[in-house]
C-alpha cells in the first residue's frame, strides 16, 4: 500500500482488524450473558445455574435435605454448589474467549480486556 512506510502502511488494515475484533467482543459478551452453567453439590441436591459471566440466575434446592438440624450442612451446600456455578461460568467465559481469539489469529495467551 504505503511502500516504504514500514508498519504505518499497513495501518489501514490494524485498524480494520481492531474493528473486526470489537465487534467480535462485543458478540461474545452478549452470548456468555445468554449462556449458562449448572453447578451441583451434595450429588446434586443443591443446584445453582448462572450465566457465563458469573451472575447467578437461579436456586434449586431438594426439599429433602430441610429435614433435621442441618442447618449448617445446608448452607455449606448451597455455598458449594454457587461456587461450582462460578468456576464453570469463568471456564465457559475463558473458552469461548480463546475461540474468539483463534478465529482472529491472535496469540492463545494474549490478555484482551472484559
Amino acid at each position: 500500500m504505503l511502500k516504504g512506510l514500514g508498519a504505518l502502511g499497513d495501518m489501514a488494515g490494524m485498524m480494520k482488524k481492531a474493528q473486526e475484533m470489537q465487534t467480535k467482543m462485543a458478540e461474545m459478551q452478549d452470548d456468555l450473558a445468554n449462556l449458562t452453567v449448572v453447578g451441583e453439590a451434595g450429588a446434586g441436591l443443591v443446584k445453582a445455574t448462572a450465566t457465563a459471566k458469573g451472575e447467578l440466575t437461579a436456586l434449586d434446592i431438594d426439599p429433602s435435605i430441610f429435614s433435621g438440624d442441618d442447618k449448617e450442612v445446608v448452607e455449606d451446600l448451597i455455598l458449594a454448589a454457587i461456587k461450582d456455578a462460578q468456576a464453570k461460568a469463568a471456564q465457559k467465559s475463558q473458552d469461548e474467549m480463546k475461540q474468539l481469539t483463534d478465529s482472529l489469529g491472535l496469540p492463545a495467551d494474549m490478555k484482551l480486556p472484559f
